[in-house]
């Protein structure tokens, strides 16, 4: 199933004192999705935002929020990340002890439910879980920190979920986030991704230039 590329712009990577101007104008520019970036300093290194500022951002933008949760447990803040405003709800496998039950709880909330999978995560994990899942999320760095360089070896593993897709049938989204560029950028995409997340790469130059920046990542001419 061919789907156009949809570009969510990590606001991890935006100017913090004022948000809410930064999701206006990326969704202004062209982003398909707000993609948000939830840490703990527990699952990963760094400490960022929690549902408080998910519920402060939504009235400023109508466009699906792509809300990654790197927090462990994680299922005792999937109803607040709900309420907040979250669209999806991305988890990972190794964030609580029956994944299968968070991925129900998340569609019993009546969001879409996403699988986050680490670089050294095995795609294996999906062997009893992909029937459930809207989205699969292939971190292309390892998670904690925006600005890290793409590796390499994650390639392989967006060509083995876009087989498993294509094999299910089903209407999942693969969508990558780490290192995203408009170099790497064409890589994912002819690995066979069809959502890109980028923080750097499209907050660099400031709003006027995030236009181009999102074109550049869809691989267009502006």
């Amino acid at each position: 199933m061919t789907k156009p590329i949809r570009i969510a712009p990590s606001i991890l990577s935006a100017d913090f004192a004022k948000l809410g101007e930064e999701v206006r104008a990326v969704d202004n520019a062209g982003a398909d999705w707000i993609h948000v970036d939830v840490m703990d300093g527990h699952f990963v290194p760094n400490i960022t935002i929690g549902p408080a500022v998910v519920k402060a951002l939504r009235p400023h933008s109508e466009k699906t929020f792509d809300v990654h949760l790197m927090i462990s447990p994680v299922d005792a803040y999937l109803e607040e990340f709900a309420e907040a405003g979250a669209d999806i709800l991305t988890v990972h496998p190794e964030a609580g002890a029956h994944t299968h039950r968070t991925i129900q709880t998340i569609k019993a909330l009546g969001k879409k439910a996403g699988l986050s999978l680490n670089p050294g995560t095995p795609t294996n994990v999906l062997d009893y879980l992909i029937d459930e899942l809207d989205l699969i999320l292939v971190m292309s760095v390892n998670p904690g920190f925006g600005g890290q360089s793409f590796i390499d070896s994650q390639l392989r593993k967006i060509e083995d979920i876009r087989r498993r897709i294509d094999a299910s049938g089903r209407d999942i989204d693969l969508e990558v986030d780490g290192g995203i560029n408009a170099d790497t950028s064409q890589r994912v995409r002819d690995a066979g991704a069809d959502a890109l997340v980028a923080g750097s790469a499209t907050f660099k130059g400031g709003p006027s230039a995030y236009a181009d920046n999102i074109a550049a990542l869809r691989g267009e001419e502006r």
